[in-house]
Protein backbone atom coordinates (compact mmCIF):
# COMPACT_ATOMS: atom_id res chain seq x y z
CA UNK A 1 0.00 0.00 0.00
CA UNK A 2 3.00 2.30 0.04
CA UNK A 3 2.21 5.80 -1.25
CA UNK A 4 3.81 9.20 -0.99
CA UNK A 5 0.94 11.22 0.44
CA UNK A 6 1.19 14.34 2.58
CA UNK A 7 -1.39 15.84 4.89
CA UNK A 8 -2.83 18.93 3.17
CA UNK A 9 -1.97 22.18 4.94
CA UNK A 10 -5.69 22.86 5.36
CA UNK A 11 -6.22 19.71 7.47
CA UNK A 12 -6.03 19.65 11.26
CA UNK A 13 -2.79 17.88 12.38
CA UNK A 14 -4.50 14.78 13.76
CA UNK A 15 -1.18 12.91 13.76
CA UNK A 16 0.34 15.19 16.39
CA UNK A 17 -2.66 14.66 18.64
CA UNK A 18 -2.52 10.86 18.20
CA UNK A 19 1.21 10.77 18.92
CA UNK A 20 0.59 12.40 22.30
CA UNK A 21 -2.30 10.06 23.04
CA UNK A 22 -0.18 7.01 22.16
CA UNK A 23 2.28 7.86 24.94
CA UNK A 24 -0.38 6.65 27.38
CA UNK A 25 -1.48 3.46 25.61
CA UNK A 26 -1.30 0.56 28.05
CA UNK A 27 -2.96 -2.82 28.49
CA UNK A 28 -6.04 -1.33 30.14
CA UNK A 29 -6.65 1.05 27.22
CA UNK A 30 -6.10 -1.76 24.72
CA UNK A 31 -8.64 -3.90 26.61
CA UNK A 32 -11.17 -1.04 26.46
CA UNK A 33 -10.56 -0.60 22.73
CA UNK A 34 -11.03 -4.35 22.24
CA UNK A 35 -14.36 -4.24 24.08
CA UNK A 36 -15.51 -1.42 21.82
CA UNK A 37 -14.51 -3.38 18.70
CA UNK A 38 -16.21 -6.54 19.95
CA UNK A 39 -19.38 -4.54 20.66
CA UNK A 40 -19.45 -3.41 17.03
CA UNK A 41 -18.24 -6.50 15.20
CA UNK A 42 -18.55 -9.49 17.54
CA UNK A 43 -17.47 -12.83 16.11
CA UNK A 44 -16.87 -11.44 12.61
CA UNK A 45 -13.36 -10.44 13.69
CA UNK A 46 -11.92 -13.90 14.30
CA UNK A 47 -9.89 -14.97 11.29
CA UNK A 48 -10.81 -11.80 9.36
CA UNK A 49 -8.61 -9.72 7.10
CA UNK A 50 -8.91 -6.30 8.77
CA UNK A 51 -8.38 -2.87 7.16
CA UNK A 52 -8.10 0.13 9.50
CA UNK A 53 -8.79 3.30 7.49
CA UNK A 54 -7.42 6.29 9.38
CA UNK A 55 -5.48 4.34 11.99
CA UNK A 56 -4.55 7.33 14.22
CA UNK A 57 -2.64 5.92 17.19
CA UNK A 58 -2.89 2.26 16.15
CA UNK A 59 -4.74 1.22 19.29
CA UNK A 60 -7.64 -0.35 17.39
CA UNK A 61 -5.28 -2.18 15.04
CA UNK A 62 -3.71 -3.74 18.15
CA UNK A 63 -7.16 -4.49 19.59
CA UNK A 64 -8.20 -6.23 16.35
CA UNK A 65 -5.13 -8.48 16.53
CA UNK A 66 -5.89 -9.28 20.17
CA UNK A 67 -9.39 -10.31 19.08
CA UNK A 68 -8.06 -12.84 16.59
CA UNK A 69 -8.05 -11.21 13.17
CA UNK A 70 -5.94 -12.97 10.56
CA UNK A 71 -4.01 -9.84 9.59
CA UNK A 72 -4.21 -6.05 9.82
CA UNK A 73 -3.55 -3.44 7.17
CA UNK A 74 -3.64 0.13 8.45
CA UNK A 75 -3.52 3.40 6.53
CA UNK A 76 -3.57 7.08 7.40
CA UNK A 77 -3.13 10.29 5.44
CA UNK A 78 -0.92 11.78 8.15
CA UNK A 79 2.67 10.42 8.20
CA UNK A 80 2.85 11.15 11.94
CA UNK A 81 -0.10 8.84 12.55
CA UNK A 82 1.51 6.13 10.44
CA UNK A 83 4.75 6.38 12.42
CA UNK A 84 2.79 6.30 15.70
CA UNK A 85 0.77 3.28 14.59
CA UNK A 86 3.91 1.40 13.60
CA UNK A 87 5.40 2.11 17.01
CA UNK A 88 2.19 1.07 18.79
CA UNK A 89 2.00 -2.19 16.86
CA UNK A 90 5.70 -2.93 17.32
CA UNK A 91 5.32 -2.41 21.06
CA UNK A 92 2.02 -4.17 21.69
CA UNK A 93 1.63 -6.64 18.78
CA UNK A 94 5.17 -7.39 17.54
CA UNK A 95 4.28 -10.73 15.99
CA UNK A 96 1.57 -9.22 13.79
CA UNK A 97 0.91 -9.90 11.01
CA UNK A 98 0.38 -6.26 10.11
CA UNK A 99 1.40 -3.55 7.67
CA UNK A 100 1.00 0.21 7.93
CA UNK A 101 1.33 2.81 5.19
CA UNK A 102 0.64 6.43 4.29
CA UNK A 103 -2.44 6.57 2.07
CA UNK A 104 -5.66 8.51 1.68
CA UNK A 105 -9.06 6.93 2.12
CA UNK A 106 -9.95 8.63 -1.16
CA UNK A 107 -7.32 6.60 -3.01
CA UNK A 108 -8.39 3.14 -1.84
CA UNK A 109 -8.62 0.79 -4.83
CA UNK A 110 -9.64 -2.85 -4.40
CA UNK A 111 -8.23 -3.77 -7.81
CA UNK A 112 -4.77 -2.79 -6.56
CA UNK A 113 -5.02 -3.59 -2.86
CA UNK A 114 -7.51 -6.45 -2.67
CA UNK A 115 -10.55 -6.64 -0.42
CA UNK A 116 -11.01 -7.29 3.28
CA UNK A 117 -13.46 -9.14 5.50
CA UNK A 118 -13.72 -6.14 7.83
CA UNK A 119 -13.13 -2.48 6.92
CA UNK A 120 -13.09 -0.23 9.98
CA UNK A 121 -13.03 3.57 9.95
CA UNK A 122 -14.07 5.34 13.15
CA UNK A 123 -14.49 9.11 13.00
CA UNK A 124 -12.30 9.54 9.93
CA UNK A 125 -14.25 9.77 6.69
CA UNK A 126 -16.00 13.01 7.65
CA UNK A 127 -12.56 14.68 7.87
CA UNK A 128 -11.51 14.01 4.27
CA UNK A 129 -13.26 16.99 2.68
CA UNK A 130 -15.20 14.56 0.44
CA UNK A 131 -17.08 12.42 2.92
CA UNK A 132 -19.40 10.55 0.55
CA UNK A 133 -16.56 9.76 -1.85
CA UNK A 134 -14.56 8.49 1.12
CA UNK A 135 -17.44 6.28 2.29
CA UNK A 136 -17.73 4.87 -1.25
CA UNK A 137 -13.99 4.15 -1.38
CA UNK A 138 -13.97 2.44 2.02
CA UNK A 139 -17.03 0.37 1.06
CA UNK A 140 -15.33 -0.74 -2.14
CA UNK A 141 -12.69 -2.51 -0.04
CA UNK A 142 -15.21 -4.84 1.64
CA UNK A 143 -15.22 -8.38 0.32
CA UNK A 144 -18.42 -10.23 -0.51
CA UNK A 145 -20.27 -10.92 2.75
CA UNK A 146 -17.85 -8.72 4.67
CA UNK A 147 -18.49 -5.91 7.16
CA UNK A 148 -18.03 -2.15 7.00
CA UNK A 149 -17.83 -0.46 10.42
CA UNK A 150 -17.84 3.33 10.31
CA UNK A 151 -18.58 6.25 12.60
CA UNK A 152 -19.73 9.55 11.15
CA UNK A 153 -20.69 12.83 12.76
CA UNK A 154 -24.44 13.28 13.21
CA UNK A 155 -25.85 16.24 11.27
CA UNK A 156 -27.33 18.86 13.61
CA UNK A 157 -28.84 22.31 13.29
CA UNK A 158 -25.54 23.85 14.45
CA UNK A 159 -23.17 22.05 12.07
CA UNK A 160 -22.57 25.29 10.14
CA UNK A 161 -21.57 27.01 13.38
CA UNK A 162 -19.19 24.19 14.24
CA UNK A 163 -17.59 24.45 10.81
CA UNK A 164 -16.92 28.12 11.50
CA UNK A 165 -15.53 27.26 14.95
CA UNK A 166 -13.09 24.74 13.47
CA UNK A 167 -11.78 27.25 10.96
CA UNK A 168 -11.27 29.75 13.78
CA UNK A 169 -9.58 27.18 16.04
CA UNK A 170 -7.06 26.25 13.35
CA UNK A 171 -6.42 29.90 12.45
CA UNK A 172 -5.59 30.83 16.07
CA UNK A 173 -3.17 28.21 17.39
CA UNK A 174 -2.09 30.33 20.38
CA UNK A 175 -5.72 30.61 21.51
CA UNK A 176 -6.43 26.89 21.36
CA UNK A 177 -5.80 26.20 25.10
CA UNK A 178 -8.22 29.01 26.00
CA UNK A 179 -10.84 27.68 23.58
CA UNK A 180 -10.48 24.17 25.02
CA UNK A 181 -10.90 25.51 28.55
CA UNK A 182 -14.02 27.41 27.50
CA UNK A 183 -15.51 24.32 25.84
CA UNK A 184 -14.82 22.12 28.88
CA UNK A 185 -16.39 24.76 31.15
CA UNK A 186 -19.44 24.81 28.91
CA UNK A 187 -19.64 21.01 29.09
CA UNK A 188 -19.31 21.05 32.90
CA UNK A 189 -22.22 23.47 33.15
CA UNK A 190 -24.38 21.39 30.80
CA UNK A 191 -23.66 18.21 32.78
CA UNK A 192 -24.47 19.95 36.07
CA UNK A 193 -27.82 21.08 34.69
CA UNK A 194 -28.55 17.40 33.89
CA UNK A 195 -27.51 16.30 37.38
CA UNK A 196 -24.34 14.57 36.11
CA UNK A 197 -20.75 14.94 37.30
CA UNK A 198 -17.85 15.85 35.03
CA UNK A 199 -15.49 13.26 36.57
CA UNK A 200 -17.96 10.44 35.92
CA UNK A 201 -18.42 11.62 32.35
CA UNK A 202 -14.65 11.59 31.72
CA UNK A 203 -14.26 8.11 33.27
CA UNK A 204 -17.12 6.70 31.21
CA UNK A 205 -15.73 8.39 28.09
CA UNK A 206 -12.54 6.36 28.37
CA UNK A 207 -14.47 3.16 28.93
CA UNK A 208 -16.43 3.61 25.70
CA UNK A 209 -13.42 3.23 23.38
CA UNK A 210 -10.22 3.49 25.37
CA UNK A 211 -9.88 7.11 24.25
CA UNK A 212 -8.76 10.17 26.21
CA UNK A 213 -11.33 12.91 26.77
CA UNK A 214 -8.87 15.82 26.74
CA UNK A 215 -7.10 14.68 23.56
CA UNK A 216 -10.50 14.19 21.92
CA UNK A 217 -11.60 17.71 22.87
CA UNK A 218 -8.61 19.03 20.89
CA UNK A 219 -9.53 16.66 18.04
CA UNK A 220 -13.18 17.81 18.08
CA UNK A 221 -12.52 21.54 18.24
CA UNK A 222 -9.83 21.39 15.56
CA UNK A 223 -11.18 18.62 13.34
CA UNK A 224 -11.15 20.20 9.89
CA UNK A 225 -12.39 19.36 7.25
CA UNK A 226 -15.75 18.66 8.84
CA UNK A 227 -18.87 17.06 7.38
CA UNK A 228 -21.83 15.26 8.92
CA UNK A 229 -24.76 13.06 7.95
CA UNK A 230 -28.17 11.94 9.11
CA UNK A 231 -28.61 8.18 9.67
CA UNK A 232 -31.19 7.92 6.88
CA UNK A 233 -28.68 9.43 4.45
CA UNK A 234 -26.08 6.84 5.43
CA UNK A 235 -28.59 3.98 5.15
CA UNK A 236 -29.69 5.08 1.69
CA UNK A 237 -26.18 5.69 0.37
CA UNK A 238 -24.78 2.34 1.45
CA UNK A 239 -27.95 0.51 0.48
CA UNK A 240 -27.38 1.66 -3.09
CA UNK A 241 -23.86 0.22 -2.88
CA UNK A 242 -25.16 -3.25 -1.97
CA UNK A 243 -24.95 -3.10 1.83
CA UNK A 244 -27.50 -3.89 4.54
CA UNK A 245 -27.42 -2.47 8.06
CA UNK A 246 -26.37 -5.02 10.68
CA UNK A 247 -26.35 -2.74 13.72
CA UNK A 248 -26.37 0.91 14.59
CA UNK A 249 -25.61 3.03 17.63
CA UNK A 250 -27.20 6.37 16.75
CA UNK A 251 -27.17 9.41 18.98
CA UNK A 252 -30.39 11.20 19.91
CA UNK A 253 -31.13 14.18 17.74
CA UNK A 254 -30.63 17.71 19.00
CA UNK A 255 -29.29 21.16 18.23
CA UNK A 256 -25.66 20.13 18.65
CA UNK A 257 -24.84 22.75 21.31
CA UNK A 258 -21.87 20.72 22.58
CA UNK A 259 -21.01 19.13 19.24
CA UNK A 260 -22.50 16.55 16.95
CA UNK A 261 -20.85 13.34 18.15
CA UNK A 262 -20.53 10.13 16.16
CA UNK A 263 -23.19 7.71 15.02
CA UNK A 264 -21.77 4.17 14.66
CA UNK A 265 -22.82 1.80 11.90
CA UNK A 266 -22.00 -1.74 10.88
CA UNK A 267 -23.08 -2.71 7.36
CA UNK A 268 -22.68 -6.05 5.60
CA UNK A 269 -22.17 -6.43 1.86
CA UNK A 270 -25.19 -8.44 0.71
CA UNK A 271 -24.78 -7.91 -3.03
CA UNK A 272 -21.56 -9.16 -4.51
CA UNK A 273 -18.82 -6.75 -5.50
CA UNK A 274 -19.38 -7.41 -9.21
CA UNK A 275 -22.81 -5.83 -8.86
CA UNK A 276 -24.90 -9.00 -9.28
CA UNK A 277 -28.12 -7.72 -7.74
CA UNK A 278 -29.83 -11.04 -8.23
CA UNK A 279 -27.52 -13.02 -6.01
CA UNK A 280 -27.63 -12.08 -2.31
CA UNK A 281 -24.65 -13.30 -0.32
CA UNK A 282 -25.11 -15.68 2.59
CA UNK A 283 -22.64 -15.33 5.42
Amino acid sequence: MARSVSRPATHFPFGENWARFAENIDESRIAEAARALRRLLGDTLRGARFLDVGCGSGIHAVAALRLGVKCVSAIDLDPRSVATTRNTLTTHAPSGPWDVSVASALDLDPDKLGRYDVVYSWGVLHHTGRMWDAVRCAASMVDDGGSLAIALYRKTALCAAWRAEKRLYNALPRSQPLLRTAYIGWLRAALALRGETFSTYVDEYRLRRGMDFYRDVHDWLGGWPYESARPEEVHSFLGELGFALDREYARPGGLGLLGSGNDEYVFRRVIDSRGDTNRPIAR
